[in-house]
Parts: C-alpha cells; structure tokens; sequence
C-alpha cells in the first residue's frame, strides 16, 4: 500500500486533471468544436471519478476505524478536489449554454 501522502497526492494529482480539462471544454466550447468539449467533459470526470473513489477508500477505512491523521496536505487535497469538482459543474453548464447560443444564431440585444 502507498504511503498516506502519496494517496494524498494522488487526489491532487486527479483533482488537477480534472479541473485542467474542464476548463478546456469550456475553451473547445467557446470556440464551437462541441466534440472536443464534451470528450474533455468525460476526461474531467473520470479525473475526478478516480480521486473521488480513493477520497471514499479513505473515509470507508476511517469508519472500519483506521482513523486519518488531518494534515493541512489533507485538507488542501479536499479543498483542490472540491474545487475541480465545482469547476466540472460549472463546465458542463457552460457548454451547454455555448452550444444553445451557437444554435440559436448568437446572441441578440
């Protein structure tokens, strides 16, 4: 098994993976290439799928009563993931909104 600061990083490594390729689907999307924008949506949410299933492992060893030492590189982990995940909402919201408004013919005043 990795040591804790390893499992650490890897939900840094995963949660920075994910927020990174959210961000460019909404890029794609403002471009117009809806494809790539959602191929980067899926590649955000299997990042974070993967942090999120060793964030659970974590708290599932926690309640067998493995207890986790809080670290600030713990809390920063949650906090990074927390944020990619809000960050792949936000993306899918925004992808949407560029293909409604490219459909539609733009925007009009």
């Amino acid at each position: 098994m990795k040591n804790f600061e390893e499992i650490i990083f890897q939900i840094i490594l995963h949660g920075g993976n994910g927020k990174s390729s959210a961000m460019e689907a909404i890029m794609a999307a403002k471009q117009g290439d809806f494809t790539a924008a959602r191929q980067k949506l899926q590649e955000a949410g299997d990042a974070l799928n993967e942090a999120h299933h060793i964030q659970t492992s974590l708290i599932q060893n926690e309640v067998r009563g493995d207890k986790t030492e809080v670290s600030l590189l713990l809390v920063h982990a949650q906090d990074h993931l927390m944020n990619a995940m809000t960050i792949r909402d936000l993306a899918i919201e925004f992808v949407d909104l560029y293909e409604t408004v490219k459909q539609s013919g733009g925007v009009r005043s």
